[in-house]
């Protein structure tokens, strides 16, 4: 272990002053410095080593420079009196938390970090623990690992469907199918009684269908009963779902349950890979299209149904710490009007938009595959788009959608990344 242990307690006489004096007893000598300066666990060890200021911790581990506030140090203990460690929750009241705490000791040996407040509470925190929670850490982790696709990579990964039988009835089997969904955004189950009925039992077996305004389980055919150009025999551009919702759904399911004409192929576009090559040949593009807030709408009236749903988001959705995309809403059949941003943005943002628009429509990432009786789709809405070409005959589909969390709920308690 290259973090040697060393009990040092370190006193600290003022408040407001950025630099202080520092108090540093190892043993029986106390050693007094002029400025903040840094510590190590041993004198030779340059791996562990922290550092007070005015306001924060500064705490070098594992390669990593971290800065702690103060009051989040004392808000994230995980002693008995302020964190239940039965429910996973947080017992203290953060609100009862002084704003300028400030810890009166610290010391640090090899695997944890000790601080002592001005009551005499102590705080325990594992270096690993800070590493991974910290803003700094999280900046280097990944919150969702992803393999990012075009039609060559995808067919050169010879991506398995997973019988319906053992996604059913197994662990492995719904297991492989959520990596397999997790990591490419699409994922396909084999043998399907083609029903409704048994649609919505494989979908139900990962998550709770979410009911909106098209019900839970649809059929869906090209009798325009909704108004909607999905209901026509038309083809349809790539594009993500209930973008006119605040949340967009967050799976997709679909299964065709008969087919008798031509045409009809589904399109699918890893939307996530589109926008890396955004991001790589026009950063300032890419960070344009993650600002701009959209507004996009559904205007129904067929019918008995009668809806006018708007939802509000800029296309691309990043984690503001590391930058990782985890949402595109891109639908230009249902974007509203421009009306969020000024003039001299607006042009900006088409030019964004429009490069964008190029790699979704790059042939050599359009992924075409005909959905037959017995095999069902899952998509990832936040992800993957999709489309249809124009067909002929008789054709219809069930589906229906998933709500996010409980996808992705089942794939951690199967052990998975999600």
């Amino acid at each position: 272990m290259w973090c040697r242990r060393l009990a040092c307690l370190l006193s600290v006489p003022c408040q407001h002053t950025r630099h202080h004096l520092l108090g540093l007893s190892c043993g029986r000598r106390t050693f007094t410095a002029a400025v903040a300066r840094w510590h190590h666990t041993a004198p030779e060890s340059l791996s562990c080593a922290w550092q007070l200021h005015g306001d924060h911790l500064e705490l070098r581990y594992a390669n990593t420079l971290m800065r702690f506030d103060f009051v989040w140090l004392r808000d994230h203990c995980r002693s008995a009196s302020c964190y239940n460690a039965k429910t996973n929750q947080r017992s203290l009241d953060t609100a009862s938390v002084d704003l300028s705490i400030r810890p009166k000791a610290v010391r640090v040996d090899e695997t944890t970090l000790f601080l002592t407040w001005p009551d005499g509470h102590v705080t325990r925190y594992g270096l690993q623990w800070l590493v991974k929670n910290s803003y700094e850490g999280q900046k280097q982790q990944v919150m969702h690992p992803r393999i990012l696709w075009n039609a060559e990579i995808y067919r050169q990964a010879q991506v398995p469907s997973v019988d319906c039988r053992s996604f059913l009835e197994t662990d492995e089997g719904l297991k492989e199918f959520l990596q397999n969904f997790l990591l490419y955004g699409i994922a396909f189950v084999e043998n399907v009684t083609p029903t409704k009925e048994d649609t919505q039992i494989l979908a139900e077996r990962i998550s709770l269908i979410r009911e909106t305004i098209y019900g839970r389980m649809w059929y869906f055919t090209s009798d325009f009963s909704r108004g909607d150009t999905a209901y026509t025999k038309l083809a349809l551009d790539r594009h993500t779902d209930t973008t006119y919702f605040q949340e967009p759904c967050g799976i997709q399911v679909f299964h065709c349950l008969k087919h008798e004409g031509t045409g009809g192929r589904t399109l699918l576009v890893d939307g996530f890979y589109a926008a890396e090559q955004v991001l790589r040949q026009a950063p300032d593009q890419f960070e344009l299209l993650s600002k701009v807030p959209l507004k996009h709408e559904y205007i129904e009236n067929v019918g008995d149904c009668h809806n006018h749903m708007i939802g509000v988001g800029p296309v691309l959705n990043v984690y503001p710490w590391n930058n990782e995309l985890y949402l595109i809403r891109y639908n230009n059949y249902d974007r509203a009007v421009i009306n969020t941003v000024p003039y001299d943005v607006v042009n900006r943002w088409y030019t964004a938009h429009r490069t964008l628009t190029t790699e979704l429509r790059r042939p050599e990432n359009e992924l075409w595959v005909k959905l037959k009786p017995g095999k069902a789709l899952f998509i990832d809405n936040w992800r993957v788009l999709h489309g249809r070409e124009a067909f002929t005959g008789y054709r219809q589909l069930c589906g229906c959608y998933l709500t996010r969390d409980d996808v992705l709920n089942t794939a951690r308690l199967l052990g998975l990344q999600a």
